[in-house]
C-alpha cells in the first residue's frame, strides 16, 4: 500500500519539477525585484514560495474541475498565459539600465509598496506559476484518481510532500539569486538576466504557440 504513495510522489515531483524550473527563475526573480533591499527580496521569496505552493495544491484538487465548470480549455490557458509571460518579459528586455539615480528611494518605495503588489502578479502568476505548471498540477490531480479511497488518500500524501518539495527548492533559487550571480559582476549580471528575460519572452512565445496548435487541432 505504500508503493502508490512513493510513485505519486515521484511523479508529481517529476511533473511539476520541468515547469517551476527554479534555477532558471533565480535571475529573472532578481531582474524583477530590482532595487529591493535583502530583506524584501527575502520577504517576496517566502511570499511567492508560499503563493505557489497554494495555487498547485489547490489547482491540483479543483482545477479542472473549474475549468470544465467555466467551459475554459487548457489550449486558452495556455495562449492566455503565454501572453502574459510575453507581456512581463518584454518589459525586463527593454527596461532601462540608467536606474542609478534614486536608488534609495526606488530600494525604499519597493520595500513599502511594490513588493506586495508584485508578490502575486506577476511574480507568482504567471513567471512562476504559469500554464505550464497549472497544466501540471491539473495533469497530476487526474492521476490521483481511483476507485478505492484508501489509494486516493495515499497518492493525495506523496503528492502534496513533492508539491512543497518543489516550492522550497524554488525559495531557496530566489533567496540565494544574488549570490549566484554576484561571480558573473554587474556587467555579466545584466548580460545575464537580458538573456533571461529573451528566453523567458521566447516560452511565452512556445506557450502560445501550443495554445494555437491545440485550439486548431479541436477544429480538425
Amino acid at each position: 500500500m505504500i508503493d502508490p504513495l512513493i510513485k505519486s510522489f515521484l511523479f508529481t515531483l517529476a511533473t511539476l519539477l520541468p515547469f517551476l524550473n527554479p534555477p532558471a527563475i533565480a535571475p529573472i526573480f532578481l531582474s524583477m525585484t530590482e532595487g529591493a533591499s535583502p530583506e524584501t527580496r527575502l520577504m517576496l521569496a517566502k511570499k511567492v514560495g508560499i503563493n505557489v505552493a497554494i495555487m498547485l495544491i489547490s489547482t491540483m484538487l479543483i482545477g479542472n474541475g473549474i475549468l470544465m465548470l467555466f467551459g475554459i480549455s487548457l489550449p486558452i490557458v495556455r495562449l492566455g498565459g503565454g501572453m502574459l509571460i510575453m507581456y512581463s518579459a518584454w518589459n525586463l528586455v527593454t527596461a532601462s539600465d540608467d536606474n542609478s539615480s534614486g536608488e534609495t528611494d526606488q530600494t525604499k518605495s519597493m520595500s513599502l509598496e511594490i513588493a506586495n503588489s508584485r508578490s502575486f502578479y506577476p511574480l507568482t502568476f504567471p513567471v512562476t506559476f504559469g500554464p505550464g505548471a497549472i497544466a501540471g498540477a491539473i495533469t497530476v490531480g487526474v492521476s490521483l484518481i481511483d476507485e478505492q479511497l484508501s489509494i486516493i488518500a495515499l497518492r493525495l500524501s506523496g503528492a502534496i510532500p513533492a508539491i512543497l518539495l518543489a516550492t522550497f527548492a524554488l525559495y531557496i533559487c530566489m533567496k540565494f539569486s544574488s549570490q549566484m550571480l554576484n561571480k558573473l559582476g554587474k556587467s555579466g549580471t545584466a548580460v545575464f538576466m537580458r538573456l533571461s528575460a529573451f528566453i523567458m519572452l521566447c516560452l511565452g512565445v512556445q506557450i502560445c504557440w501550443a495554445g494555437i496548435q491545440g485550439l486548431v487541432n479541436t477544429f480538425l
